[in-house]
């Protein structure tokens, strides 16, 4: 078979900043497709769809899985590699899924290049690009990790604003009373309170979180665990 699954997706922050729009990505595959002499069965596009989200968990991504296990294609064209997958693990492990299956993967824009996974130099070079691009996150986490920490140092805001603070422009100033709440949170701690038994005293003594809701031990976690109250954390 020569019939081939397009699949194209843009979240709308990448729309918005960059132009990735759907309609660029089906024009370039429905033209590497006349030029692969692949027909296309169904061209599948999901929008507004993070890739944070694995393949299979997004609508577009379980129809196209579907309709591979159901040999409707026994090709999948996207247009890079971040289109389909969150990272390399989940690029990986899918497409060594499809090698089995006898479905090659197509990436149309790869610095000018077309790659196919159906020859052994394309599944290389697939591996090699999943690790980079899984370098790149990671390097990007790192960043904005070291970034946050920075800001939290120099009592820089950051969003959303934490605890027991208030924004002045660019910066963060200690809400006297509030300041009281992490004092309260890091006290009952000390004294052996789990952070579901400290979430219910809150909410029973009719202490509000920031944004005026209930208290659960996630919140109260994140709290005792942010490295911006080390000094209230070290006094009790």
């Amino acid at each position: 078979m020569n019939k081939a699954l397009c699949y194209i997706r843009v979240s709308t922050e990448e729309q918005a900043r960059e132009g990735v729009s759907l309609q660029a990505q089906e024009e370039k595959l429905r033209a590497y497709c006349k030029m692969a002499d692949l027909e296309i069965v169904e061209l599948i596009e999901e929008s507004g769809i993070s890739a944070s989200k694995p393949l299979k968990e997004r609508p577009g991504g379980k129809k196209l899985t579907e309709l591979i296990n159901n040999n409707k294609a026994d090709h999948v064209v996207a247009l890079k590699l971040d289109r389909l997958f969150r990272n390399a693990e989940d690029a990986l492990h899918q497409t060594k899924e499809w090698d089995k299956k006898g479905v090659t993967l197509h990436l149309v824009d790869m610095g000018g290049q077309a790659l196919n996974t159906q020859s052994a130099i394309g599944r290389f070079f697939l591996n090699v690009m999943a690790g980079f691009a899984e370098l790149e996150r990671n390097l990007i986490a790192e960043r904005t990790t070291t970034a946050l920490q920075h800001k939290k140092k120099n009592l820089e805001a950051y969003a959303p604003t934490p605890l027991g603070f208030e924004r002045v422009e660019d910066n963060l100033k200690k809400d006297k009373e509030e300041w009281g709440i992490v004092h309260y949170i890091f006290k009952l701690r000390e004294s052996g309170f789990s952070y579901w038994k400290i979430a219910k005293e809150l909410n029973n003594r009719g202490i509000p979180g920031k944004r005026g809701g209930r208290w659960y031990a996630g919140t109260v976690r994140y709290v005792i665990q942010n490295d911006l109250y080390e000094e209230v954390a070290g006094c009790c």
